[in-house]
């Protein structure tokens, strides 16, 4: 019986390794014929494919080669927080007041809190949106029967440091919606929108549709021309964090209708104007709005006046890989460096993530990174840690989550990473297979179209199905 339990467990090995040899051949074909492609002239490739099963390498090209990872990065970020963190991880933002209350008043200032909740405000679940939050706060004041506050309204930012964008961010970035800086204290996933109205003529000029939706204390000055026909969205923001004044610059093709959505620098300052105007319109008068950081002053004795909670962390990941949210992944970030490095800043959360894969047997020098998100082209990672990463997800608890959180794109549960002259791939295949695979492709410097680099990664990875 011993002997037919030994002969069967050998033949499940023989199979597999004759399986894993198939599709090395299979892919070393495919490469081949990818890298003749005229587009990679000048480019530089690392991939490399995993056994799910045992980790063995089934094929790896510079493999080891460091490139730059754009949102394929994510991937690291969020499996590093589901294992750190839980997948059923809570984020909590108090909602305080000082001083005292009597008659119905307040005499004090009322205080949001942010312990860097990415989710606070969004409009991704119905509990986290503006107007839910806002909704939360009065419904906290009507129950302590405050009808006044003799003070103001503040936004908190001050439990993580001021330095909010990642060093490597580039000046075309941060002033849009998809550069916002992180923040203790977000709002609104820290972006807000513009709709346009171009004009009837090439080159005239754009007006801003919705400006009376805009946050008074910011200061937009508007240089867009109107696009040709089919020229669609080249506009670009330019602002720095905690500025109020923003530059907009491009085009807005003649025939676009679109809204376009711009970086909030200061979303504590937000999300104190947000919840005074909110409280004044339901008929709770205060003296002002403020943030702790431009007050100048260390707040008195706070009192809890109630709790807003986020979602669990495994439908935050979902959404911060099926969208690919670049704040979602910098908040994370800061968060694992407050809570398992010396600080919330990006540079402890990156010696965190790092320092936890190097435990796991990866070289820290592999993940030569400086953001969570992948935005900063100084990021540099090899193919082979980042499917090492992948194919440590597959043997956690939480991978259910994190496997769901993965978009598909050509029929394949991967995650899509794109900045210039960037584009890569990771993810998994065949994972019900007898050869179950994980992956990473990665491709810098490519030149021509991106839908054709795109088409070209495709076919490759078609191997693997």
């Amino acid at each position: 019986m011993k002997k037919l339990k030994l002969i069967t467990i050998l033949l499940f090995f023989l199979v597999g390794f004759a399986n894993a040899q198939s599709l090395s051949q299979k892919l070393q074909v495919a490469f081949q014929k990818f890298s003749s492609n005229e587009s990679l002239k000048y480019a530089s490739v690392s991939f490399s494919v995993l056994d799910v099963n045992s980790g063995a390498l089934i094929f790896g090209d510079h493999e080891n080669t460091g490139l730059a990872s754009a949102s394929t990065l994510k991937t690291i970020t969020s499996a590093t927080a589901l294992a750190l963190l839980g997948e059923d991880y809570i984020f909590k933002t108090p909602v305080l007041y000082t001083g005292t209350i009597h008659d119905g008043i307040l005499d004090g200032d009322l205080i949001v809190k942010g312990n860097g909740d990415p989710t606070l405000g969004s409009w991704r679940w119905e509990t986290t949106t503006k107007e839910q939050v806002l909704h939360q706060i009065l419904l906290a004041l009507q129950q302590k029967g405050i009808r006044q506050i003799n003070g103001k309204i503040i936004g908190d930012d001050s439990a993580w440091d001021t330095q909010s964008l990642p060093s490597g961010w580039i000046w075309q970035d941060i002033g849009n919606y998809y550069g916002a800086g992180s923040s203790a204290l977000a709002w609104g996933e820290n972006q807000f929108e513009l709709t346009f109205s171009p004009s009837k003529t090439i080159g005239g000029a754009v007006k801003i549709s919705n400006q009376n939706e805009v946050d008074p204390f910011l200061d937009i000055k508007n240089e867009l021309q109107t696009g040709a026909y089919g020229t669609g969205d080249r506009v670009y923001a330019y602002s720095a964090p905690y500025t109020h004044l923003i530059y907009l610059r491009g085009t807005y093709g003649i025939d676009l209708y679109k809204k376009i959505g711009l970086a909030l620098q200061d979303p504590a300052l937000a999300l104190a104007y947000d919840l005074d105007t909110y409280l004044q319109k339901n008929q709770i008068k205060t003296e002002g709005f403020n943030t702790i950081r431009l007050a100048h002053k260390n707040p008195e004795k706070e009192n809890e006046l109630t709790v807003i909670a986020s979602p669990p962390l495994k439908e935050i990941v979902y959404w911060l890989n099926q969208k690919s949210i670049n704040l979602y992944a910098e908040q994370l970030l800061r968060t694992l460096g407050f809570k398992f490095g010396k600080s919330a800043s990006t540079v402890d959360g990156v010696k965190t993530i790092q320092k936890f894969w190097e435990a796991q047997g990866i070289d820290a020098a592999t993940l030569n990174i400086v953001d969570g998100s992948g935005l900063s082209p100084a990021d540099k990672v090899t193919s082979l840690s980042m499917a090492k990463v992948l194919f440590f997800a597959k043997k956690q608890t939480w991978f259910d989550a994190y496997y769901k959180s993965l978009p598909i794109h050509n029929e394949m549960k991967m995650k899509s990473g794109t900045i210039n002259d960037v584009l890569a791939y990771a993810g998994y295949a065949q994972l019900d297979s007898k050869t179950p695979v994980c992956f990473s492709l990665i491709v810098n410097n490519y030149t021509g179209s991106i839908s054709a680099i795109r088409s070209k990664m495709f076919s490759l990875l078609n191997a693997l199905k």
